[in-house]
């Protein structure tokens, strides 16, 4: 059974980081795309990064160069980060992360259709 568990959410004032991480289990796949993407109640859902097998990574506009996707495997777990630097009121929101469930390498147009999400970690930015 695949679990996605996210850690790492909290609070912090503007301009501050936060490090968020998903952890992996029961997924087999390494070399895949996985991403984050965020909500907040009453918006829709909101991709943030995406990072596929090869380590290519995407972000969306809002996030550039103040956030970092990557990923970490070794001790044989499978970790998605997120590092989040210069924080704005604007990033709070509950922080989600996703894997591909065929274990596609590259980030498919319609990854969303099928992945496995995590529970989800709360990010509150504060002005």
């Amino acid at each position: 059974q695949v679990q996605l568990v996210e850690s790492g959410g909290g609070s912090v004032q503007a301009g501050g980081s936060l490090r968020v991480s998903c952890t992996a289990s029961g997924y087999t796949y390494r070399r895949t795309c996985m991403g984050w993407f965020r909500q907040v109640p009453g918006k829709e859902r909101e991709e943030v990064a995406l990072i596929d097998g090869d380590g290519t990574t995407k972000y969306a506009n809002s996030v550039k160069d103040r956030f970092t996707i990557s990923k970490d495997n070794t001790k044989n777990t499978l970790n998605l980060i997120l590092q989040m630097d210069d924080l704005k009121p604007e990033d709070t929101a509950m922080y989600y992360c996703a894997a591909d469930r065929g274990g596609r390498w590259y980030c498919a147009s319609n990854f969303l259709d099928d992945v496995y999400w995590g529970q989800g970690t709360q990010v509150t930015v504060s002005s």
